[in-house]
């Protein structure tokens, strides 16, 4: 019986130990559990490691892949409860810009990615796989939701195995080589989970005609970017729209040259849609003619009669953004802005129409678009003034008018757009008074601008110098405004200023003190062509690769010196004396543009210049600088723009400038310059575009080997003691046969052209296309190959000893505007085809040995009304003021037409009889030669009055017997 019990009460000891011990044992195996899947799957570690083997890593960023919980790894994201590696989040934290290379991984990724069987996450982005093919195995990650790589430098095909990942999300495929292309898009309707999809940059010209049929299959897509494909024009209409959900739809940048295809106008979600950067073309109402149905509109009031939107309007009112800019769309926008105003709650945050050729003026319907925030009209054709509604756009940020045609003063209520962040209304007629009430609420604004590439004062600046503005810019750029006499003191609390252009403002006096005492950080500052005067402050504190622009003013003192974070500095065209400071290439390692021309400046040019690595642009002339070009200029490798002319330099051009292999601009005309013509200058420059060496000591011959720049558009050797021949390799300058620019912002130069010395800007220089090689001792013919040079405009050649015909085929530079030849020694008849040089506005063939008839024809019909054109050659003959001859041919100045006969044997026997009485006279001055004779020798001025006499009769009587002979031959020609 004691044992039963005892064997009874067994069982229950059993289960009271159990309801003791059970969660101190479920406690053990949670943590035995927990410790099993503390790490990550080994596996998947080794297989990151793999992966991490074949890519390169120069910053380190994946240093802590190491020890044994790759899901402490960065970068690497696992499940919670499985350890499974989930996502690779390996972007580059940083966009490619200078000095970030260093953080792009690259190099090959390992097959070994496979065996992360769980992956739903793949970030590549921003890295740089230097035009490796994306991996056609990334089609097996079957598991991934997002896959971006882009900015990652991949190339080749894009694998058509991605459209296995029918599960997938986000693809990011964007701007990586411009060689990654797709042949076809038929793998991308197999993605039928997609809401997400950026091909931009990829070259998808080979799927131009099914694109938006595969991309129509995809229903759940949200977002479309496909910018920059080369995708011409898009179909114009589809069977059927499945793309209930597309919101977003970028087009831009492609080759669409047709007018919007009106399938865009059925999609029902679409709040964004962008086509700029195209050739879209058509009048912008016409265009979306479906969408703004006038009929239904009761514009009065931008209201619909009917209390309801058409349907098509109703899409209309669900955009957000409109960006239709840089296309050819024309026409006016009243009616797309009606349209859109109608909506009783219009949706519309950006309209961007810049870059077209839209006319009219903007209607008072803008101010209905209550929620716009971005207005960008910029570089159209409208005109007329902004509408006074203007004013009710309470929540504008970003008002861009720029570049237009519009005219008339501001409307006040400008001033209330509290919200506004930019107002640029730059390039455009306008006139009126601004004062302090079109800024009195603009408490948002940073950014003011209001420019004119004319320095034509139309608007005037008229506020109180003791108000207080409500803003703290960030820049301020006007020009052409009146904003003087004095500087603007509106300005003294605009502590937060990073830009200041002042320019053409009218402002004299000096820069004030509150200017310093503001301590800005500028960006840039840009005070040019005003009136200002005194020493520049040296305190003056500037942001790295900064802009300082003070040209074209009265400063005066030493050159100011500021800190080494200036790149730009412009002081040219003011008073500043002195030397330029040798400690320059020191003080600022970091200028790439230099600009002290047009200054009192002395001295040798400093050997620190060499120094600066950087330096683009350096313009020293026309001060007063002299010794000699220092060697040290040879340093600067990357100069393009180098003038050192109208100075008082001396010596030999240093061979050391052979090392500038970038120039594009040499001047080192209007010194003292002596020595041969470098011939390196022809093998090492090669990419030459102006040479300018007037006016100097050059001596010996013009080196062949200035043939071989082939870019060279303006060759200046002018005023010189060069000798030898014209090289007929000259005729080999292409530059001169073809139309090609430079480009140049900065500098000047003085050309001869058109019979005079004109000061021509940069702009005006990259179109001039200019031989001038006069004044010199240049011997021999004018070669023939120098009527190859088709797009030559200016041809002087001088007062040099210039010897034979003028080129036959010389009618074959049509561009020709100027033509010299004049004081050389140039035999034969003015050339038949000169007639063909229709563009000639300036011509001076005066002091040769020329003959024959001038012609009468095209250009030639203005050019025998000034005989100083054809002075000093006394064998030509024409219908000139001081020659009334008109010579057998085609027709005659006076329009005569001469032939046998009538008229031409009267004119003959008149010519006779001054023959004879010419003949007549110098047979009487023989005779009375010695009654005159002992007058002459007693009176000097009887004697030189009489020789004067002599010497005219006698080339009279020369000339009269020229023509008889030419009269004589063609009579007895008939």
């Amino acid at each position: 019986m004691g044992m039963k019990k005892r064997c009874c009460q067994l069982p229950l000891f059993i289960l009271l130990c159990a309801l003791v011990l059970l969660p101190a044992l479920k406690l053990g195996f949670c943590y035995e559990s927990s410790k099993a899947v503390a790490g990550c799957i080994e596996a998947e570690k080794k297989a990151l490691l793999k992966f991490k083997g074949g890519l390169t890593d120069p910053s380190g960023r994946l240093s802590s892949w190491v020890g044994e919980d790759c899901c402490a790894w960065r970068g690497v994201i696992c499940n919670n409860k499985t350890r499974s590696v989930v996502k690779l989040k390996l972007q580059n934290p940083f966009l490619s810009s200078i000095g970030t290379e260093v953080y792009e991984l690259g190099g090959e990724i390992s097959l070994s990615l496979l065996d992360l069987k769980y992956l739903r996450y793949l970030d590549l982005s921003k890295n740089n796989f230097e035009g490796r093919q994306i991996p056609n195995f990334f089609g097996s990650l079957i598991k991934l939701r997002y896959l971006n790589l882009s900015y990652a430098s991949f190339g080749g095909e894009i694998p058509p195995s991605l459209g296995n990942l029918s599960t997938l999300l986000y693809l990011d495929i964007s701007y990586n080589f411009a060689t990654l292309e797709a042949k076809d898009l038929n793998w991308v309707s197999s993605l039928s989970s997609l809401r997400y999809l950026n091909l931009g940059g990829a070259n998808l010209g080979k799927a131009s005609s099914h694109w938006l049929q595969r991309v129509n299959l995809l229903p759940s897509l949200v977002e479309l970017h496909l910018p920059q494909c080369q995708l011409d024009n898009p179909p114009p209409s589809l069977p059927s729209i499945n793309l209930t959900y597309l919101s977003v739809l970028e087009l831009s940048h492609n080759i669409f040259n047709s007018t919007i295809p009106h399938w865009l106008f059925n999609l029902s979600s679409l709040s964004q849609l962008d086509l700029s950067f195209n050739h879209l073309q058509g009048r912008l109402p016409e265009t979306f003619e479906e969408l703004i149905s006038l009929q239904n509109l009761d514009l009065t009031r931008n209201t619909l009669l009917g209390g309801q939107l058409p349907p098509s309007l109703g899409k209309l009112c669900n955009l957000q953004t409109l960006k239709l800019s840089t296309n050819n769309f024309s026409g006016e926008v009243t009616e797309l802005i009606n349209a859109f105003s109608a909506c009783n709650n219009s949706r519309l945050e950006t309209l961007d129409l810049e870059y077209n050729t839209l006319t009219g003026r903007l209607p008072s319907s803008l101010g209905y678009l209550k929620k716009l925030r971005e207005l960008q009209l910029r570089e159209n054709k409208f005109r007329g003034s902004i509408p006074d509604s203007i004013g009710n756009l309470s929540s504008l940020e970003y008002l861009y008018l720029s570049n237009n045609n519009m005219n008339g003063s501001f409307p006040s209520n400008l001033g209330q757009l509290s919200s506004m962040i930019v107002l640029d209304l730059s390039e455009n007629p306008w006139q009126g008074v601004i004062t302090e009430t079109h800024f009195a609420n603009l408490s948002s604004l940073k950014e003011l601008q209001m420019t004119k590439h004319s320095p034509d004062i139309s608007v005037i600046f008229k506020i109180d110098p003791r108000w207080l503005p409500p803003f703290k810019l960030r820049c301020i750029n006007i020009e052409a405004c009146q904003l003087g006499p004095k500087f603007p003191t509106w300005l003294e609390n605009q502590n937060e200023l990073r830009t200041v252009v002042l320019r053409y403002a009218g402002i004299s006096g000096s820069l004030p003190y509150w200017l310093l005492k503001l301590d800005l950080l500028l960006d840039k500052l840009d005070v040019s062509h005003n009136n200002l005067s005194g020493q520049v402050h040296n305190l003056l504190r500037f942001n790295n690769r900064s802009t300082v622009d003070l040209r074209s003013n009265r400063f005066e003192g030493p050159l100011p010196l500021w800190s080494s974070n200036v790149s730009e500095l412009f002081l040219g065209n003011n008073s500043f004396s002195g030397l330029i400071p040798p400690e320059i290439g020191e003080e600022m390692p970091l200028l790439d543009h230099l600009d002290i021309s047009l200054n009192y400046l002395n001295g040798s040019i400093p050997l620190s210049l060499g120094n600066l690595k950087y330096l683009y642009f350096l313009d020293i002339s026309k001060n007063n600088f002299s010794g000699k070009i220092p060697s040290s200029i040879g340093s600067l490798s990357s100069v393009k723009f180098l003038f050192l002319g109208g100075n008082k330099l001396s010596g030999q051009v240093p061979s050391s400038l052979q090392n500038c292999t970038r120039m594009d601009i040499l001047d080192i005309g209007d010194n003292r310059l002596s020595g041969n013509l470098p011939s390196w200058i022809g093998e090492a420059l090669s990419t030459l575009f102006i040479f300018r060496a007037r006016n100097n000591s050059f001596t010996g011959y013009i080196p062949w080997q200035l043939c071989r720049l082939s870019n060279l558009h303006i060759l200046d050797l002018s005023n010189n003691k060069l000798t030898g021949i014209i090289p007929t390799c000259l005729g080999n300058l292409s530059g001169l046969k073809t139309i090609t620019r430079v480009e140049q912002s900065e500098g000047s130069l003085q050309m001869n052209t058109k019979g005079r010395i004109i000061e021509y800007t940069a702009r005006i220089l990259s179109l001039l296309n200019s031989l001038d090689l006069s004044s010199n001792n240049l011997s021999g013919g004018i070669p023939q190959e120098l009527t190859t040079l088709f797009n030559l405009g200016t041809l002087i050649l001088s007062r040099n000893q210039l010897t034979g015909k003028i080129p036959e085929m010389i009618g074959n530079l049509k561009n020709l505007e100027t033509l010299d030849l004049s004081h050389n020694k140039l035999v034969g008849e003015i050339p038949a085809s000169m007639v063909s040089l229709t563009s000639l506005s300036h011509l001076n063939l005066s002091f040769n040995q020329l003959s024959g008839e001038i012609p009468t024809y095209n250009q030639f019909q203005t050019f025998i009304c000034d005989p100083s054109i054809f002075a000093g050659n006394r064998w030509l003959c024409g219908t000139l003021p001081a020659t009334k001859y008109s010579g057998r041919g085609k027709g005659s100045g006076s329009g005569e037409t001469l032939s046998g006969g009538g008229k031409e044997d009267e004119d003959f026997e008149g010519w006779l009889e001054k023959l004879w009485f010419y003949l007549i006279v110098v047979l009487g001055f023989f005779t009375g030669f010695w009654g005159v004779c002992g007058s002459l020798m007693i009176k000097r001025r009887w004697r030189l009055a009489y020789f004067h006499f002599l010497e005219k009769m006698i080339d009279e009587t020369t000339r009269l017997i020229f023509l008889s002979a030419n009269r004589l031959k063609r009579m007895f020609k008939k």
